[in-house]
């Protein structure tokens, strides 16, 4: 069974914020080469997802949210599009011991 495409409409607003991204990569210290290679995704999709030419899916974001040790919704916008409300991966260690 093949997964369906998530491709974003034409105009459609994004699932993250391209400056987001690169705001928490660059607090975290990482290149994006370190960041996409963290995230098991190619270094031209992070940079297209950075420069705001390719949306970021929901599986995606929670992967840099892991490494860049932030809430999901810490990169997404703050109107137009569902808000993942995934809890910042540090509380949920917490939770868990």
């Amino acid at each position: 069974m093949t997964k369906p495409s998530m491709r974003r409409r034409k105009g459609a607003p994004f699932h993250h914020s391209p400056e987001a991204v690169t705001r928490a990569r660059e607090n975290a210290g990482l290149t994006q080469k370190e960041l996409a290679a963290s995230c098991e995704f190619s270094f031209q999709l992070l940079c297209d997802i950075e420069a705001g030419r390719r949306n970021a899916t929901p599986d995606k974001l929670r992967a840099m949210a892991r490494v860049l040790g932030c809430a999901v919704s810490d990169l997404q916008p703050s109107y137009g599009v569902t808000r993942l409300d995934d809890e910042p991966p540090a509380a949920m260690a917490r939770q868990a011991s």
